[in-house]
């Protein structure tokens, strides 16, 4: 069984930072990783990825403001979100594909809340 472990949320005001964690119970290093958000009432939706090969890709309400980076021997993913706005708000999930180089999301944290105040 693999455990996904998120860790720093929290709350802030517009135009704050957080840095989220996701600490994984085995090697990261192969797979692909996310993090997704779910705000009261939405849809869960993908925030950052990274791939076996750490190419990173973002939704553009994200760009140039969130970094997903992750540390393989920590087993430990990141997600650094700067100016942060009332919109970024929700339960954090990380996850991680089962397979090696694969890209479907199929382990997942419990999640770590974000609250941003304007």
């Amino acid at each position: 069984q693999v455990e996904l472990v998120e860790s720093g949320g929290g709350s802030v005001q517009a135009g704050g930072s957080l840095r989220l964690s996701c600490r994984v119970s085995k090697s990261i290093q192969t797979r692909c990783m996310g993090w997704f958000r779910q705000a009261p009432g939405k849809e869960r939706e993908g925030v950052a990825y990274i791939d076996a090969h750490g190419v990173t890709t973002y939704i553009d309400s994200t760009k140039g403001r969130f970094t997903i980076s992750k540390d393989n021997s920590k087993n430990t993913l990141y997600l650094q979100m700067n100016a942060l706005q009332p919109e970024d708000a929700g339960m954090y999930y990380c996850a991680m594909a089962a397979f090696t180089f694969s890209c479907v999301y199929d382990y997942w944290g419990q999640g770590t809340q974000v609250t941003v105040s304007s």
